[in-house]
């Protein structure tokens, strides 16, 4: 079985993780959260799983460069300096970084790409993501993948995006891509990805209902990951969707 140290255990994904754990073949050699040191922990596990805090990752990739450590991250809301210490660490262990773990979410960042490769930009693109009240950042890091994604495809950068609209906007301009956070309830995670244009609309939506499809993900991942050579994943190259 492959052996987890799993950080942020106390968390909802954390607790998700540990009680899938045994029928995904794997073991939470360690579960640490707030008050405990990983260091102490980390020599007895095969990966490290990280769904904490964004201010932990990066000394706990830190620390899994040092000890040789495969990581699995599924933190969101990292600073640019955040992501940029974590993905120094990265040159030196096998890391997967993936906003959403799920395999439906996996396979609409796949469309999504699709999509915006095959229909120009007469069709308008926006994203909607809805989360439960207590999510700390906005958007999701779910939809901010969704937004890379379709912004590679269309040759774009983020001067193309508008986070939410309010007051006299006017006229919507040719290739800009919305992006819309909502918050309210115990709502686990909703993504839309809207094409419309002049006469039609298509519309690519995942909506989750149980963490369990993210904790089944993120386990795939930390088996998958072990015995990988140095750099940075994504769930697509877990899943083989490239």
């Amino acid at each position: 079985m492959t052996k987890i140290l799993l950080n942020g255990a106390k968390g909802r994904m954390g607790r998700a993780i540990s009680a899938a754990a045994a029928e995904c073949a794997c073991e939470i050699a360690a579960a640490c959260d707030m008050g405990d040191n990983p260091a102490d922990f980390i020599a007895n596990c095969d990966v490290v799983v990280d769904f904490s805090f964004r201010e932990a990752t990066a000394p706990l990739a830190e620390l899994c460069a040092k000890e040789g450590k495969a990581l699995v991250i599924g933190t969101t809301g990292h600073t640019p300096e955040q992501r940029a210490e974590i993905l120094k660490c990265a040159e030196k262990i096998p890391v997967v970084w993936a906003g959403n773990y799920s395999l439906g979410v996996n396979l609409l960042n796949y469309l999504s790409r699709v999509a915006a490769q095959i229909l120009d930009e007469s069709y308008d693109i926006e994203i909607v993501e809805m989360h439960h009240r207590h999510k700390k950042d906005a958007p999701s890091g779910t939809a901010q993948k969704l937004k890379e994604i379709v912004l590679a495809a269309r040759g774009r950068g983020e001067e193309s995006v508008r986070y939410g609209r309010e007051g006299q906007i006017g006229e919507r301009p040719v290739g800009e891509i919305g992006v819309h956070a909502l918050r309210g309830g115990g709502v686990v995670g909703d993504h839309s990805v809207i094409f419309a244009t002049d006469g039609e609309s298509l519309e690519l939506s995942h909506r989750a209902a149980d963490r369990k499809v993210f904790s089944k993900g993120a386990l795939a991942a930390a088996k998958w990951i072990v015995g990988r050579p140095a750099g940075l994943y994504g769930m697509e190259d877990v899943l083989n969707l490239k």
